[in-house]
C-alpha cells in the first residue's frame, strides 16, 4: 500500500496485516499517537481524567517529542493527542511543522476552546491536516452537562470564524470535523448538531462510540452509552441526521465506519478484539514516555498499571516495540482471554 492512500484512509493501514499477525511485529509501526499534554481546561463526564489522575501533570518536553519521532522516520501519519487539550501546549505549532516537513500527514482533536481569532493564521501555517473538534452537543445546556464548563457559545462563533478565516485566505488545510459522542443524553440533538455544523461551515460530522471501563465514569457507563443498546428512536435520529446531512452538504460518519449505525450494533464475532491490528500498526505515548496499547486504551480500563508496554524515556522504540510485554499483550489479543483494555473495545471504534 503507497503512503499516499495510508495518509487518507488510515482504515487501510491494517488490511494487508492479518496474514501475518504474531506476537512479533515484522514492520515498523506506520502511525504515532503522542500525548502531547494530559492537561485540559475542561472537566468531561465522559473523561478518565475528569475522575482520577492517571500520571502527573505535563506536557510533553520538545525532547521527547523528537527522540520519539525521529526513530520512526518513514512514520505516515501521527495524531497529537491523547487524554489532554493539545492547544494548551506551546510548543504545538512547532511539533506540527517539524513532522509536516517529514511529509506525515498530522492531525490533533480538540476541545476548540482555544481556538482563538490570533491563532487562525498560525494554526493553518503549520501544515496541519485535520483538526477534529469535539463539541458533543447540538445546545448550550447539553454541553454544559457534558463537559461541565459553559465554552459552547465561544466554540460554536469561534470554528465559524475559522472556516471562514480559511475560505478567505484560500486554505484547504487544515480539514475541520465536528465530532458527537455517542450517549443517549445527546443523540435525539444528532440532526441538530448537523445542522449547526452547516451554519459554521463545517461539511463533516462525526458519532463517535463510547467506550467506558466497567465501573464507569460519570457518563461513561453502559447505561448512558448507545452501543448495542441503540434504539429505535435513537437510529431514527440518526437516519434523519443522515438525510439533513445530505440536503445541506454535512456527511455524516461514525467512528471508524462506514455509517454510523454500524459502529452502534456489536458485530457477531465471538471475539472482536481478535481483529485489531492496533499493536502491529501504532504506538502511543503519554507525556510522561509510557507506551500503551493504543488510545482507547484510558477510557477502557483504570489505571495504566496493568497494561503499560514501556518507557521510551528509557528505551529505544525498537527494543519496546517487540518487547516480551508487547509480545504477550499481542498474543493475548490474539486468544481467548483478551488483555483488560481491549474486551470493552469491540471493533471500528476510532479513525
Amino acid at each position: 500500500m503507497s503512503a499516499s492512500i495510508a495518509l487518507r484512509d488510515p482504515r487501510r493501514y491494517f488490511e494487508d496485516v492479518d496474514a501475518r499477525r504474531s506476537s512479533e511485529a515484522d514492520t515498523p509501526p506506520v502511525c504515532l499517537y503522542l500525548e502531547v499534554t494530559n492537561r485540559c481546561n475542561l472537566l468531561c463526564e465522559t473523561c478518565p481524567r475528569t475522575f482520577e489522575m492517571l500520571e502527573p501533570p505535563a506536557d510533553m518536553s520538545w525532547d521527547l517529542f523528537t527522540r520519539i519521532v525521529d526513530q520512526v522516520p518513514n512514520v505516515a501519519r501521527v495524531v497529537l493527542h491523547g487524554v489532554g487539550e493539545p492547544m494548551l501546549v506551546k510548543d504545538l505549532p512547532r511539533m506540527v511543522r517539524y513532522l509536516k516537513d517529514r511529509g506525515t500527514y498530522v492531525l490533533f482533536n480538540t476541545n476548540g476552546t482555544l481556538l482563538q481569532t490570533k491563532r487562525f493564521g498560525e494554526l493553518i501555517a503549520t501544515g496541519l491536516d485535520e483538526l477534529r473538534v469535539s463539541l458533543d452537543a447540538a445546545d448550550r445546556a447539553s454541553y454544559l452537562r457534558v463537559r461541565g464548563k459553559d465554552f459552547f457559545d465561544r466554540i460554536v462563533r469561534d470554528v465559524g470564524r475559522f472556516i471562514a478565516y480559511q475560505k478567505s485566505t484560500g486554505a484547504t488545510t487544515p480539514r475541520v470535523s465536528l465530532w458527537l459522542t455517542g450517549l443517549k443524553e445527546t443523540v435525539d440533538q444528532l440532526p441538530a448538531f448537523v445542522r449547526l455544523a452547516a451554519q459554521m461551515g463545517v461539511t463533516e460530522v462525526h458519532l463517535q462510540r463510547l467506550v467506558f471501563d466497567e465501573g464507569g465514569y460519570g457518563m461513561a457507563r453502559a447505561d448512558l452509552s448507545l452501543f448495542e443498546s441503540t434504539q429505535s428512536d435513537e437510529l431514527a435520529a440518526i437516519e434523519a441526521a443522515q438525510a439533513l446531512g445530505a440536503q445541506l452538504g454535512v456527511t455524516l460518519d461514525a467512528s471508524g465506519a462506514t455509517e454510523p449505525g454500524i459502529s452502534l450494533r456489536r458485530q457477531q464475532d465471538d471475539q472482536p478484539w481478535a481483529t485489531c491490528r492496533r499493536p502491529w500498526s501504532l504506538m502511543y505515548f503519554t507525556a510522561h514516555g509510557r507506551a500503551l496499547p493504543c488510545c482507547i486504551a484510558p477510557f477502557s480500563v483504570r489505571g495504566y498499571s496493568n497494561y503499560t508496554l514501556g518507557d521510551a524515556t528509557q528505551h529505544s522504540l525498537r527494543d519496546i516495540w517487540n518487547s516480551p510485554a508487547y509480545r504477550d499483550f499481542r498474543s493475548s489479543l490474539l486468544s481467548d482471554a483478551p488483555p483488560a483494555p481491549c474486551q470493552n473495545c469491540g471493533l471500528r471504534w476510532s479513525l
